[in-house]
Formats: structure tokens, sequence, C-alpha cells
């Protein structure tokens, strides 16, 4: 089965506020159901006896927590709601039901792990984003409830053809386009089509158009959501992969989308479930036949920041290695979608405590001043803007709940553009991780092997940086490469290793256990003398583990003859296996922020003071006018006496690497402001290079001749 995602157009204000209180009215009774789903678990897991008496099963009935009960709960929350009937039907409140029972389910009976979610809770309103509807039947003649698809491809594409196709094309026709050349031709405000003359919109043959026919008590007739095809021919070959067979569409979700820059803030989505196999390109045809006639098998090792993979042929004769990290410039753009994401942190928190200034407290600073303003007579200032902690009882919880603070209309759309970057954010990691995938397969061949492990762990200490390479999301996509290629009839795909029979980091190929910690990149092998990066080794490794049971992680075995024939036998395996490619940690290059600026310069400054000067005091040397110069460079000879414009030196003596001792001196010694020219240095001293504007200059301000 495959999906395919419909944008719909809401641009009239009339529709889209329709659709708006039908997802109102579909969170009011997920919510409500959810919360009786949560109190009816609750009086399941304290009723221990009773389960033991009667049995679960009776329990569970009495309490209503089955699919039929919360189908019930559900009906009975709609009949009690009357506003609900303008906007949802049974159907819809029963698939909600489904829905809230599948979350149920997994809290009642535990996975083949043995393990169980806990209890269901209310979910929020941000969350909230699909309304799921009812399949079509394709045994009973034109029955589809709740959401269905009017019209065709063809009556699409007669519609809004573009000036350039000629009169009567044809969906085959289209599909010579060249890429590029545009095929339709679509207003910016889509206007719903008419109804057919039987009033039955089953008897539509025209542009394509999301139909429902609104609640039982509604009197404002059917809403009509128009559907906005993309217009280019290079992706007409994908629209007529699933929609060009209308009997094949089965199911039709509605899902709403953050978009701050459209109007209302929200994009909204039909995302039709067709009965057919997704779709495939020729190119990825293409590639997906080349890597599968590769004869290889590779191993994976995955790490925090990089994955390498090492694969060889059957016959041992070519090694092929890779190293995947984050480039450059992804490094820098994370950097500042970082920095960016914490300034609407703070501009959110600044509305938020902004409108409800009465639940934060003062700052210290703040509370400061008044304290000051208070003592010299002076009125009080009224703070818009407290800095403070929350006001919270003595058990540290908060007076006013969050969900009870008033928010402003800036508030919610800056929270709107938060979402909405967020979810670009994560369809660029997913478009990435594809990309990645589809060239170690291409490259190694759908024979993989990775070890077994949980990213859990490593989440808890390299949060940070598991959330920017995502090493675990790039696993996935290489798992469902390789199972494509497989499905070709090559290979099993990608096969998990477990940890305790292998231990691919802590030995080498030639068999021996070399031990070594995290911090340790480097394998160096006493008995055989390989020395390599010790992610690479780890996946040549796994290019020579064995299973009894591919299903079964624990019976995964490495082959070490295997392993050591191809030691022996190519002879770039070792020299492969000596450097990692990861990419270098980046640069930010080009302009930058003041705030990125000044840790920058405070980076530079601890690099050239650490370990040499001591604690500041204000007798000290101006160090601002030494900006971008390094203690050798200013002092680069030992035991330089600085000499200062004035009739007194400064007493302090320059080691090479920066100040090294300080010697007491009066106020008076230290220079005017803004004077830079110094004196002839004392007999027997040198003159210091820390007032010289530029080394080798002469003129005034510039050491005497013959100084140093």
């Amino acid at each position: 089965m495959a999906v395919i995602r419909l944008p719909l157009d809401v641009s009239d204000p009339h529709r889209r506020r329709r659709v708006a209180q039908l997802f109102r009215a579909a969170f009011s009774v997920r919510r409500a159901l959810q919360g009786q789903a949560a109190r009816r678990c609750r009086a399941y897991g304290a009723a221990g006896h009773e389960r033991e008496v009667q049995g679960p099963g009776a329990v569970r009935e009495r309490l209503g927590l089955t699919r039929a009960g919360l189908e019930r709960a559900g009906y009975a929350h709609l009949e009690r709601a009357h506003h609900l009937a303008h906007h949802l039907t049974k159907a819809l409140v029963m698939h909600t039901a489904d829905q809230v029972w599948q979350g149920v389910s997994r809290h009642l009976f535990p996975d083949a792990g043995g393990q169980r979610a806990g209890v269901p809770r209310p979910g929020r309103w941000g969350a909230f984003r699909t309304i799921p509807g009812r399949a079509r039947s394709h045994t009973t003649e034109r029955k589809w409830e709740t959401f269905r698809l009017a019209g065709t491809l063809q009556g699409h594409l007669d519609r809004y053809r573009a000036p350039s196709l000629p009169l009567g094309a044809s969906v085959a026709d289209v599909l010579g386009c060249p890429a590029g050349e545009s095929v339709l031709r679509q207003p910016r405000h889509l206007r719903p089509p008419a109804p057919p003359a039987s009033g039955s919109w089953w008897d539509h043959r025209g542009a394509l158009v999301v139909v429902f026919a609104g609640g039982a008590a509604s009197q404002a007739g059917a809403v009509l959501l128009p559907v906005r095809l993309p217009p280019g021919a290079g992706s007409w070959a994908h629209t007529a992969h699933h929609l060009g067979d209308a009997s094949r569409w089965h199911k039709l979700d509605l899902v709403c989308c953050r978009a701050p820059g459209v109007p209302g803030g929200w994009r909204y989505e039909a995302h039709l479930l067709v009965l057919r196999a997704p779709y495939c390109s020729p190119a990825t045809l293409q590639r997906r036949r080349a890597a599968a006639g590769l004869d290889r098998r590779a191993g994976i090792d995955v790490n925090v920041s990089t994955v390498a993979v090492v694969s060889v042929d059957r016959r041992l004769r070519e090694v092929r290695t890779s190293s995947i990290g984050l480039a450059p410039p992804e490094r820098a753009r994370l950097a500042m979608e970082r920095l960016r994401s914490r300034r609407r942190a703070r501009a959110l928190d600044r509305s938020r405590r902004c409108r409800n200034s009465a639940q934060y407290q003062l700052s210290p600073a703040q509370q400061r001043r008044a304290a000051r303003r208070a003592q010299a007579g002076q009125p009080a200032v009224a703070v818009t803007l407290p800095r403070g902690p929350r006001v919270a009882t003595a058990a540290g919880r908060p007076r006013q709940a969050y969900r009870r603070d008033q928010l402003s209309a800036a508030y919610r759309r800056l929270r709107g553009a938060v979402a909405a970057a967020g979810a670009a954010g994560t369809r660029t990691r997913d478009e990435r991780a594809r990309r990645v995938a589809a060239e170690v397969v291409g490259t190694h061949g759908a024979r993989l092997v990775v070890e077994q492990g949980d990213l859990r762990g490593w989440a808890r200490r390299w949060g940070r940086g598991m959330g920017a390479f995502t090493p675990g999301r790039l696993v996935a996509a290489i798992a469902a490469e390789a199972q494509a290629v497989a499905a070709l009839g090559s290979g099993p795909g990608l096969l998990q290793a477990a940890t305790r029979p292998t231990a691919l980091s802590q030995h080498c190929l030639c068999a021996t256990r070399v031990p070594k910690t995290l911090a340790a990149r480097t394998h160096r092998c006493p008995r055989c003398g390989l020395v390599g990066d010790r992610d690479l080794v780890a996946a040549a490794l796994g290019a020579f583990v064995t299973f009894r049971d591919p299903r079964d992680p624990g019976t995964a075995r490495v082959d070490y003859p295997a392993a050591r024939r191809a030691l022996a036998q190519i002879p770039g395996l070792p020299a492969a296996l000596t450097e990692s490619r990861a990419a270098p940690p980046a640069r930010l290059r080009g302009r930058r922020d003041g705030r990125a600026q000044a840790s920058a310069r405070r980076r530079r400054a601890a690099r050239r003071s650490a370990g040499s000067a001591p604690p500041p005091t204000p007798d000290e040397l101006p160090t601002a006018r030494a900006r971008g110069t390094t203690p050798a460079q200013r002092c680069c000879l030992p035991d330089l006496t600085c000499v200062l414009p004035t009739d007194k030196t400064c007493g302090q003596v320059l080691s090479g690497a920066g100040l090294s001792r300080r010697i007491p001196r009066s106020p008076a010694a230290r220079p005017p402001p803004g004077v830079r020219r110094p004196r002839s240095p004392p007999a027997g001293s040198r003159t210091c290079r820390w007032w010289c504007p530029s080394p080798g200059r002469t003129g005034p301000g510039s050491p005497p001749p013959g100084s140093r």
C-alpha cells in the first residue's frame, strides 16, 4: 500500500472556519475519551483481587475497557454535547475511539518483549494532527463514509490544463512531457466544483475535491475542499501512479500542519491510502537493480557522530570503506539553527512573562533596584517583564498552572513558527538519511550487518551530538533501502548482531582481543601490528559475521578464519583501515551576530591566557588593545620589561608565554587614556611589542632604532 499527500485549498474564510471547527470538535471527543480511558485503566489496576477471582476479561468488560466500550462512550459524548453534532458523525467518533483504544491496548497487553506502555494521558492540542477517516468498501458499490475523494485525474487535467498542452491531452500524453514543463495552471484560490446534476458526488468526473457531508445537525451543507496537485511534469508520474486508477483509492485522512505564513496559521492535507505498491522512479529502480547485482558483504559500525561502513567481495579481492559524518556546511547550519531555536525560546519566555507578570517574581537585580529607589524616596517603577522564578507554593509547584496563562497573539504566532521550523528540520534530516542510505547500499550492496545496541543510553550522555547527526534515523533509512534492494532477489537486507558474542570493537581481524575504552579511537593490535581507525576495524569485522538464524541476533558469530584470509589476501585492506574520513568540525565563517562574536573572543582570550596570566587587577595593562595577538607575538623574548609613556616603569616582567608575575606599583604609573607612544626604555631593558601598533613600523609610537 502507498500513501500520497494531497494539499487542500482553504483560502476561503468560510471554508477554513468550517475545517477548523471540525478539528476542534474531533479534538474535544478524543480528549474526553482519553480521560475516560485513563480513569478506567487506573480502576482496572486497583481491582487486583477481582481480576484473580473473576478474570481480567470480565473486569475489563465491567469497566468498559474494550474497543466497543470506548466506542459507546464516544457515542454518548456526542449525544450529550449537542454542538458536536454540527461537525462530527458517528463514523468519525468510532474511528477516534479506535485510535484511543490502540494506546489502551499497549498499556493492557505486553508486547513481544514483555514491555507495556504507561497509562494513556489526555493529549494536547498542539499534538493533535489527524482526523482518521473510514475505509472505502470494495464489496458494496458507492459506500465510502466520512471523507471521500471525488473526481478523476483526467478531469482535473481537463479543468486546469496548461496552455502549452494541446487541447484534449490525456494523462498518458502528459507522462511524455520533459521535466520542468508546466502541466497544470491552477489559480491561487481554487473554487470547489459544482455538484453533479444527479446530486451524487459519485457521478462527479471533474476536478478532484474532498467531500465531507458534515454532522447530522449541520445546516451548512457538505464541506468541499478542492485539491491542489503539483503543476510540474517531473512529479506527474508520481501523481498518475497513485491517482490514475480511482478503484484503488481506499482510505482518506484529514491532516493539519503548522504553517505561519498562510491565513489561519494552519495548512491542511488529505492523506490518501492507495491499494498498490509505492511509486519507484525509473532512476531509483535502475540504481537498486545495480545494487542487487553486487556480490559483497558489508559491516556497519554506528557511533554518536559517525557511521563507518566496510565491505569486501566474495572472492576477497577488493575492499571498500565509507565513513559518514556531518560536513562543515551542515555543522554550520545546525549551529545557526540552535541559535535561532534559543532566540525563539527566549522570545516565547518574554512574551509569557509580560502577559502574566503577576505569576513571576522579580529577579535579584530588579529587587535591588526597587530597594534603592525606596531608600531614595523615589516612586516605584512598574515592572512589565519580571525576570525571577515562577510564583510557587512551599512544595515548589506553580500557584497557577501554565495552561491557565494568558497568551498573546504574537506568542501563538511564534509558537506556530517554532513548530513549523521543527517539522522542516525533521523533513531535512529524513531526506538526508534517505540520500545517504541510497549511496551506502549502492556502493556496498544489500548484505549488511550492524551491531545491535540501544541508542537511548547514548542519548543520555551525548544527546546534543546525536540530535545533530541522528545515527538511529540513518540506520533505519539504510535498513529500508536494503530491504527494498533485497526484494529484488539479492541479500537478506540489514541484519543485527548481538554485542556479547561478537564484541566487534574489542577484537582485531586476526582474532586477537584488543581492549579499548571509549576514548581510544585508534586500533593497535600487538599481535599482527594492524593500526587503524577503531570504527573502520569494527565495521570490517562486521563484514565477516555469520548467523545460524538470521532472525536471532544472539546466533551471530565472527568468522575469524575468513577475516585472517582477507587480511592476508587483500593488499589494500590495512591501508583502507588506517585513517578515518570523518568530517572535521566546522568553523563559522562570514557574518555572525554579536553574541557569537563575543563568545569567539572569549574563547580566544581563554586560549591566550590559560595558565599564564594572574587574576585581573585595576593596575594591569588594557588587554583590549592587543586583540588578535598571542603572548608569544607580544613578548617574543624572555624577561622583557614593558615600558610605559610615564616617568616610571610598570614594574611588570613578562615571559615568553605571557605574564608570569606581578610587582606592586603605585596608581600613578597607570598610562593616561589614549596615549600609546612609549618613551625610551631604561638602560639594560628591551622594548616590548605590547604597545607597538605594528612591529617593524617606524615613526611616532615605534621603538627606537636598534631595539627589539
